[in-house]
This record gives structure tokens, C-alpha cells and sequence, in this order.
């Protein structure tokens, strides 16, 4: 093909393509068979390899391209992309669309669902995007343009070509996107995602593109931060515009201007709200006049000229059918409440925990009552208390022996939690074994829970140490299981010999020892000889340890299972010393405890960052706490510091406390 006609034949396909693309992800009315689409983006593609330099950064081909980025460089906003303030009742509604009266005489408002997920900002210069950034503490988010490319509802070029435009959008994960990507997530082994905004924060993080693209993201756009060569009068004309320009809006904006129609949408959106086919955590109401916000202005932290009413989470109420009780890794013997099925945000539910005998005592929960259920935070389903006493049969006892071994059950002082007693208790043996392969723990890619229980139910593991026995022979023996698949785990399961000590101390069940408390115990003793034989005085001594803790680590330590366990991984070649990762003494002696969304750094990152410097993270704050890094949406964490006069720090004065 002559340049000319490649030339030719490459605007014509960017141009079907960009069409059948705004179809599919913005119009949700496909013209074309994917098949079709695909092709045309294979001829796009073939072009612009024989003839690379018309191959432009808005080419559809350009969607997932390129290696994947080693970092995220920081974006300053010029524009900050600020938070609203929350209100939680229709008085507080009515009370500010009151203030606003008394500014404006026939103020008009837009009413338009609160989509939860990451909001982002898109740049576009002489209409071609340049940069996709998150929104970080407002001030400076983290350049992202790698995946944001990779959204199909994105568009990466604009019909107007302004000389500047961007736009605030939120960039969220369809609901069946989500169940699919936890069900791919659970059968690998991996912890899935709490809910669709963590997924669609996570995937928008990711350094590789192809990795994202798999995550189908998409974005709402709700707001032009700037714009140059175009004037606009009110927000619902800013809104009609994006659209126009192929952004794929918030969805049912609507224009009102008195309370009574602010509150019917509330309600409106309120009640179909599960039905949308993503997640949204309440509506937001604003000023429509764009003069008219600049009159009224902002405080330094929310517009005076908007607010988001916050959904309360939804409650139902049906029948206690049964209590079902379940034994733990811990031998914790935890009592669950099975119902008739209800719908909680978008979900069947027809279970959740019941915690212990107190909470049971406690609100008279019988089988047969009317319960009430709702979800927290519209993930974990829980039991509220009774609605109504229906129920005829005797008051709820937990067994007071394991339901699972027979074995006595008891109560330690102190405690709310009923135990079993035997510690080889077969519930709590293969529990102890997935949580040693866990993520959080030792990390054996392949050995999730579905493939533990297999093992343990067939003989071949009866013991955490019994996973570094294994032989891709035992494996192939098991349905399941192909040559390359059981060569696989058997690496994993060896490579895993090598992890810090601290991941050994946290798979080894250890009552109140999670990573966090592995690691000051690591940090502080150095090998597991030491810790082994550490008195309960010199743990106590450990910043972050009470007397308590201590004494519940010291006597577990000195368990004969434990220490026939320890001896066993030992002798089968596990690591058992610790490698201080401090490079630096600047923050040494420190104690930190992380809260809300950094800016810049995810939580881990900033932990490994402390500690690489001396310093310590804990993950509760006490007056022994030094420093509370706080990010964006900090919560009670938060308000203990302030209450305990603990000193607050952001980022930025982290960063420099390092750096000097």
C-alpha cells in the first residue's frame, strides 16, 4: 500500500473505530459484532506497523500500548480537585439548600447520583488527551494516563479542539465486572477486592496496561476543572457539552429549583439504586450557576454551593431460620445466623455471623424471630438485633463441647470467645494450614483454601510442615492436578522457604499476631531462636505490645505443637532469622500508624518506606504513638489522635522528615 492510501485508509478506520467504540462504551448500543470491530482494529494496527509514524498517541490502537511504567510520576492539579461535604438527613438537606437561598433568590440545583469509585482528572490539549491523573489529596494525585487510555468510554480525542479542557470524571468497575474479577482472584489463589471502588483503585494503579485493560474500568465525567476558548454559564450546560463531545456523563442529571423536587430525586434515585448496574453511595446536589458558586465560594477544605447526602445502609427484615456454629484457626467457636434470603444492596444474603454468646444474650436473639440484617458499609452482612419475638424455642446456647471434635469448649477470662480446647482439632488444623499458605502469611501461589482442604482431606497434609513434604508425584495423585500444574506449586511451596521470618511468625497462628505485630517482634529480637526464648517482660517491652499480648504470645511460644512446629519447618529448610530492612536511622524509635488514602502511596508503601528508615507502624493509636500519617477520608484513627493530642503529619511531611 502507497503512504498516501495507508494515510487515507488509517483516518477512515480511526474514525469507524472511534464511532463503534463511543457505540459500545458510552451508548451501550453496539452497531457491530466484536468480531467485526476486532478486525478493523487489526488493519489499523497493520498499517500503522508498516508506516510507524502514522501511528499518533489518539489512535484507538493506542488503547493498551506500550511496556508497563516503573513508577507513577506526581501531577500537581492546578485546580484542586476537592471533596463535598456529607450530610446524612433531609434536614440537613433543606438546611443548605436554606443558605443558599438567602444568596441567591431562585437558585436552580442539579441533582445527579454520587458514583463510588476513584475520581480522576483528564487533560486534553488542542482536543487530544496528555494526561490522566487520581485525584491524591486534591492538590497532587499520581499520573495514570497508561490506564486511563485503556477505559474504552475515555475518549481520546474531542471534536472541538480546545486549546485546553480537563475534566473531573470517576472511574469506577461495573458490579459484574467485579464478581467476575473476585471469582478469577479466589481460583488463583489471590485475596480478592472488598468491593467494586477498591478493585477500580487497584486495577487504575496498576504499572502494567494489559493488566488494567482486563479490569473493563469505565468513568462517569462529572465536572470541567478549566477550559480555555469556551465559556460556559451553569454546571447543566458544562455537562450537555461533555457529552456532545463524547464523554460518557453521570448519568440522569437532573435540573430543579425548589427542596420538594431535590428530595423527590433523592428518594428516587435512592430507591433504584440497586438495580443500576454499578455502585453508587448517595446523591449529590449542587449550585447549577456557575456565577452564582463563585458568589458564594468555599472553605478551605468543601464548596459552600454543594453537598452529598450519604445513603444510610439499607436494612431488611426476615426469619432466623437456624444457628449454625463454626470452629476457627484459633479454635474460636463462632456462632452464625442462617435466614430466609434477602436482597441487601444488589445481593442475596442468608447468613451472617453472630459473633458470640454476649451479642446473642444481649438482644435475646432466638431461632424463629424476626431479625433485622443490613450489610456494613453495603459489603458484610450483619444481624442488627431482633424486630419481632416470634420465635418459641429455648434461649440459644453455645455447645460447651467443639462441635467438630467433641473436645471442651472454653471461655477464657476476659474473653467474649468460646475455644475449643484440642488443639488438633480437624477444623482448626486445615484452618491453620490455609492461613499459613495465605497471602498475608507465607504467600504459596496456588495453594488456596479449595486446594488445602483437598490435600488435608486426602492424608497427604495433616500439618503446616507437612506442605514442605509434598512431592509433585503426591500432587499428580489428585484430581486436579497435570504435570505442569503440580511442578508449579511444588516451586511455590519451595520458594516460599525463603520469605522474612515475619511471614513465618504470622502463618503460625498466633493468637493477636498479624504482620504488623510479626514484624516488631522480628525487628526488635532478630531470629526465631530469640523470639522462641524471649521472656514475656522483654515482648512487653516492645513498643505496640501490652502486657496482655505479651503474655498470649510468650505462652504460646512454649506450647509443645508449637514448638515441635518450629523445629519441624526448621528442619525442613524454612527460614528462621530476620534481615533488618533499615537503611537509615531517621525516624528509628518512631511508632506511626497509617489512616485513610495517601496521595501518592498506597498504605504498604508507606509502611515499608517508615520501617526502611527505623521507623515503626502500628495499626491502632495509643499516647505511645508518635506520628499518625493521615491521608484523604481518615477516620476514627484520626479523631483518637486529635483526642490524645498525638501529632498529625500528611505525605509531604513524612517525605521531608526522610529527606531533610
Amino acid at each position: 500500500m502507497e503512504k498516501n492510501a495507508a494515510s487515507a485508509r488509517a483516518a477512515e478506520l480511526t474514525e469507524l473505530l472511534n464511532y463503534h467504540n463511543r457505540k459500545y462504551y458510552v451508548e451501550d448500543s453496539p452497531e457491530i459484532e466484536d468480531y467485526e470491530y476486532d478486525a478493523l482494529m487489526r488493519e489499523l494496527r497493520s498499517i500503522e506497523e508498516e508506516f510507524p509514524d502514522l501511528k499518533t498517541p489518539s489512535s484507538p490502537t493506542q488503547r493498551v500500548g506500550g511496556a508497563p511504567v516503573s513508577g507513577f510520576k506526581k501531577v500537581r492539579h492546578e485546580v484542586q480537585m476537592g471533596s463535598l461535604q456529607d450530610v446524612f438527613s433531609f434536614s440537613e438537606v433543606k438546611d443548605f439548600y436554606d443558605r443558599i437561598r438567602v444568596s441567591v433568590k431562585e437558585p436552580a440545583f442539579t441533582v445527579e447520583p454520587k458514583i463510588d469509585g476513584l475520581s480522576c482528572s483528564l487533560e486534553y490539549r488542542d482536543g487530544a488527551l496528555t494526561v490522566g491523573s487520581t485525584r491524591g489529596d486534591g492538590f497532587v494525585g499520581e499520573d495514570v494516563t497508561h490506564n486511563i487510555k485503556t477505559v474504552g468510554s475515555v475518549p481520546l480525542s474531542l471534536k472541538d479542539r480546545l486549546p485546553l479542557l480537563e475534566v473531573r470524571g470517576e472511574v469506577y468497575m461495573p458490579r459484574a465486572v467485579f464478581y467476575k474479577l473476585s471469582d478469577e482472584m479466589e481460583l488463583n489463589s489471590e485475596v480478592p477486592f472488598k468491593n467494586p471502588r477498591n478493585a477500580a483503585a487497584g486495577s487504575l494503579r496498576q504499572k502494567d496496561p494489559t493488566v488494567a485493560a482486563k479490569r473493563r474500568l469505565d468513568i462517569f465525567c462529572f465536572n470541567i476543572q478549566r477550559v480555555e476558548g469556551k465559556d460556559f454559564s451553569s454546571h447543566k450546560e458544562t455537562l450537555d457539552y461533555l457529552k456532545s463531545q463524547g464523554f460518557k456523563v453521570i448519568p440522569k442529571y437532573t435540573l430543579v429549583r425548589s427542596y420538594e423536587e431535590i428530595e423527590r430525586c433523592i428518594k428516587e434515585i435512592g430507591e433504584n439504586r440497586f438495580d443500576l448496574p454499578y455502585d453508587i453511595d448517595g446523591v449529590v446536589i449542587k449550585l447549577d450557576g456557575l456565577s452564582e458558586r463563585e458568589q458564594i465560594g468555599a472553605t478551605s477544605k468543601v464548596p459552600r454551593w454543594a453537598v452529598a447526602y450519604k445513603f444510610p445502609p439499607e436494612e431488611k427484615i426476615t426469619t432466623l431460620r437456624d444457628i449454625e456454629v463454626n470452629v476457627g484457626r484459633t479454635g474460636a467457636i463462632t456462632p452464625v445466623a442462617v435466614f430466609d434470603t434477602v436482597l441487601l444492596a444488589g445481593t442475596s444474603v442468608s447468613r451472617a455471623t453472630l459473633h458470640n454468646q454476649d451479642f446473642i444474650d444481649e438482644r435475646g436473639i432466638r431461632i424463629g424471630d424476626r431479625i433485622t440484617v443490613r450489610k456494613a458499609g453495603d459489603i458484610i452482612p450483619e444481624v442488627l438485633g431482633v424486630a419481632e419475638k416470634t420465635g418459641s424455642g429455648e434461649p440459644f446456647k453455645l455447645p460447651s463441647t467443639c462441635p467438630v471434635c467433641g473436645s471442651a469448649a472454653i471461655r477464657d477470662e476476659g474473653e467474649s470467645a468460646l475455644r475449643c480446647s484440642n488443639i488438633n482439632c480437624p477444623a482448626q488444623v486445615l484452618r491453620r494450614i490455609i492461613y499459613f499458605a495465605s497471602k498475608p502469611a507465607m504467600n504459596i501461589d496456588g495453594l488456596g483454601p479449595e486446594k488445602a482442604k483437598a490435600l488435608y482431606d486426602s492424608g497427604l497434609i495433616t500439618a503446616v510442615a507437612d506442605i514442605y513434604r509434598l512431592t509433585t508425584f503426591d500432587l499428580l495423585s489428585l484430581e486436579g492436578y497435570k504435570q505442569k500444574s503440580a511442578e508449579n506449586l511444588i516451586r511455590a511451596i519451595e520458594n516460599s522457604k525463603s520469605n522474612t521470618l515475619d511471614r513465618l511468625l504470622c502463618g503460625l497462628g498466633i493468637k493477636n499476631i498479624g504482620s504488623a505485630s510479626a514484624k516488631l517482634l522480628c525487628e526488635r529480637l532478630g531470629d526465631m531462636e530469640n523470639i522462641m526464648s524471649a521472656s514475656a517482660e522483654d515482648i512487653a517491652a516492645i513498643d505496640g505490645f501490652g502486657e496482655l499480648t505479651a503474655n498470649a504470645v510468650y505462652e504460646a511460644l512454649r506450647e509443645p505443637h508449637m514448638i515441635a512446629t518450629v523445629n519441624d519447618l526448621k528442619a525442613l529448610g524454612v527460614n528462621m532469622s530476620y534481615q533488618r530492612t533499615a537503611v537509615s536511622e531517621k525516624l528509628m524509635g518512631k511508632s506511626f500508624v497509617i489512616t485513610g488514602t495517601l496521595p501518592t502511596m498506597k498504605r504498604d508503601e508507606a509502611q515499608a518506606l517508615i520501617e526502611k528508615h527505623g521507623g515503626i507502624v502500628k495499626s491502632s493509636v495509643s499516647k505511645k504513638t508518635d506520628y499518625v500519617l493521615a491521608g484523604e477520608e481518615a477516620g476514627s484513627k484520626l479523631t483518637k489522635a486529635q483526642e490524645l493530642g498525638v501529632d498529625i503529619i500528611d505525605e509531604a511531611t513524612l517525605l521531608s522528615m526522610i529527606n531533610g
